[in-house]
């Protein structure tokens, strides 16, 4: 009876040890196929990071690319800008060279200017010429006596080359500084007497006259003068007042001309 037991008791001892044998086994199946696909997913993963190493590789490769390339347009750039400012140089000295040729330009202008005047004031030197010769007119008849000076107008002109005398106002006007030659004539009866006064702007220069006389019928007589004269002045012939002369186209005459400029 004690060996039934104890054979008992070893069957179930042998049945307990076969059941935790086989839930060993199946914990070992399941430890298999648990490994089996860490095993599966690690190679997933090996795949994965390899795919990554290639595309972190092809990365690098571009990344290097992209350096190589960077450091070209660095070049390139530095280069473009050694050369810009290789260019800014060159047209600083430009812009200063340009200056110095306006200036020159500028000075060259003046210089031509000064020229051309100085041309024209030698053409106007040579050219100038100024002849006048007008008489009074008047219909042969008496003009004055008046009872006031008055200024003699030559209303018949004869010569008046240059326009520098007026026949409305008996005025002649010097249009260029000079040396001039004046001469006055006149022709008169005896009654009344002459009195004519040449003068420049409101200086007597040189005066003609005639007295009266009983015993001739009439008289000629004149006189003549150099002037020196500046742009402007004026020279006139005045008849004095209870003076006359004889008007005509030939006989009382008022004439001039430029000797030579100054």
């Amino acid at each position: 009876m004690d060996a039934d037991n104890r054979l008992k008791d070893t069957d179930n001892r042998l049945k307990d040890t076969d059941n935790r044998l086989k839930d060993t086994e199946n914990r070992l199946m399941d430890t298999e196929n648990r490994l089996m696909d860490t095993d599966n997913r690690l190679n997933d993963t090996d795949n994965r990071l390899m795919d990554t190493d290639n595309r972190l590789m092809d990365t690098d490769n571009r990344l290097k690319e992209s350096d190589n390339r960077l450091m070209g347009t660095d070049n390139r750039l530095n280069d473009t800008d050694n050369r810009l400012m290789d260019t800014d140089n060159r047209l600083m000295d430009t812009d200063n060279r340009l200056k110095e040729s306006d200036n020159r330009l500028m000075g060259t202008d003046n210089r031509l200017k000064e020229s051309e005047n100085q041309i024209l004031e030698l053409k106007n030197k040579e050219h100038k010429t100024v002849i006048f010769s007008a008489a009074t007119g008047g219909g042969e008849n008496t003009i004055g006596p008046f009872d006031t000076h008055t200024t003699l107008i030559y209303r018949t002109l004869i010569t008046n080359i240059g326009a520098a005398y007026s026949p409305s106002t008996g005025i002649f006007t010097a249009p260029v500084p000079g040396v001039y030659y004046f001469t006055i004539f006149f022709h008169v009866g005896r009654d009344h007497g002459t009195i004519l006064r040449l003068y420049k702007n409101n200086e007597l220069i040189i005066l003609t006259h005639d007295i009266p006389s009983t015993y001739d019928r009439a008289d000629n007589g004149g006189n003549a003068v150099f002037l020196q004269l500046v742009q402007g002045d004026r020279v006139y012939v005045q008849l004095r007042a209870k003076t006359h002369v004889w008007g005509t186209d030939y006989d009382t005459t008022f004439s001039g001309f430029l000797v030579t400029e100054m």
